[in-house]
């Protein structure tokens, strides 16, 4: 497994986001860095870890509106292989 950096956009997210305390997504530009297979599975996890830490916040309706528009409107802008 290799080391994947990515740079990610939440700018469209950011307001909705504001609500709830992620320590870790509340910047609306970010670089993280994570081990996955390839390229795609670094994008999908990191998509998954952001929607796990808002439903496990508030398991409501509109949190789960909100991931829905996470899938839609998150943007990955660079990856990174390290």
């Amino acid at each position: 497994m290799a080391n994947y950096r990515l740079s990610v956009d939440l700018v469209d997210l950011y307001p909705l986001l504001l609500g709830y305390d992620l320590r870790e997504y509340r910047l609306p530009f970010s670089l993280y860095i994570l081990e996955a297979d390839n390229a795609d599975d670094a994008c999908h996890e990191m998509m998954i870890r952001i929607m796990r830490a808002l439903l496990k916040r508030d398991n409501s309706i509109e949190t789960r509106v909100i991931c829905r528009k996470i899938r839609r409107c998150m943007r990955i802008d660079k990856v990174e292989c390290l």
